[in-house]
């Protein structure tokens, strides 16, 4: 089932996560109260996402190198494929590629977004997914996990994905698949799951999963855009097609956020992997996580203020 299908009873009370707005019906409100995800339909135009896939190509091709971007490859495909998006698995922290940033500042997506931000909006984290098939060896199965693992600020509720489908997404080519309701839970502990030689850099997920909560699979067609909370605990299967399953997403957060230490949390093997990762490749004597989501962060609405 999808949000559409969902019967929703509302019920009176005070909103935790969506702040007061003239877009939401109550019954959506309350859906993502009660589920910590907003199935919006048709959201984003065709022609955006065309525009989109196309600048996506040109990245993989290494037509144009915008500063910052980390492409996520599958070293193994390098030798049959060379330099094309049949070896590209995620183009990650594209902010300053002006062609695929426009996802973040597209009016439609942000008057969605303000319902759970606020104004003042930040884009913290960007990321294309092009999701290989892969049914052998299930290399890009994302395992179960919170986005709130990977970010050192808070309050959490202030803080929502963007995620738009740029084909159909359905079970046979790896769509997105949560366990409505888990936003009300605490951040987890996470790390890499124990599958031999079937893990991702940074594909960090949880280290005990509730096998018995109820997972949705989320099937969405072209430029239906999901909005999930940070803590809702979701993943993706494996591609079992012969295509590629091609998605947009950013994280954004209220600007009114703040930074947070994360040594003696759950969190902090994290951040020294992350510091590891960005001291090798931009051969960095020192770095902090704060100042890796300093230049990841770009304001896209209002005032900059704390993040």
């Amino acid at each position: 089932p999808t949000s559409a299908q969902v019967s929703v009873v509302p019920h009176s009370g005070r909103f935790c996560y969506t702040l007061d707005n003239d877009l939401l019906s109550t019954e959506q409100r309350q859906f993502y109260e009660d589920n910590g995800y907003l199935l919006i339909k048709k959201l984003v135009s065709d022609e955006d996402i065309e525009r989109f896939r196309k600048e996506f190509t040109r990245i993989c091709k290494r037509e144009v190198k915008p500063p910052g971007v980390m492409i996520m490859k599958d070293e193994s495909l390098r030798s049959q494929f060379g330099q094309s998006e049949k070896v590209v698995n995620k183009v990650q922290d594209f902010q300053e590629d002006e062609e695929l940033f426009r996802y973040c500042t597209l009016p439609e997506v942000l008057k969605y977004v303000e319902c759970f931000t606020g104004p003042n909006i930040m884009a913290m984290h960007t990321m294309l997914i092009n999701k290989l098939p892969d049914s052998d060896k299930q290399t890009f199965l994302h395992p179960m996990h919170q986005d709130l693992h990977y970010f050192p600020f808070r309050p959490a509720s202030r803080i929502v994905c963007a995620w738009t489908a740029m084909e159909r997404a359905h079970q046979d080519n790896g769509c997105l698949v949560v366990q409505p309701g888990t936003h009300k839970t605490a951040l987890k502990p996470h790390g890499y799951p124990e599958w031999e030689g079937k893990t991702n850099k940074l594909f960090h997920g949880l280290l005990d999963e509730d096998e018995k909560i109820p997972k949705v699979h989320l099937v969405m067609e072209k430029g239906d855009t999901v909005f999930f909370h940070p803590l809702l605990i979701h993943g993706s299967g494996i591609n079992r097609t012969s295509g590629f399953r091609k998605s947009i997403s950013c994280h954004f957060a209220s600007s009114e956020c703040h930074y947070i230490d994360v040594k003696n949390t759950t969190q902090e093997h994290l951040e020294k992997e992350m510091e590891e990762m960005v001291r090798k490749k931009y051969n960095a004597t020192s770095v902090e996580l704060k100042d890796i989501w300093n230049f990841r962060a770009r304001l896209v609405q209002g005032e900059r203020i704390n993040l």
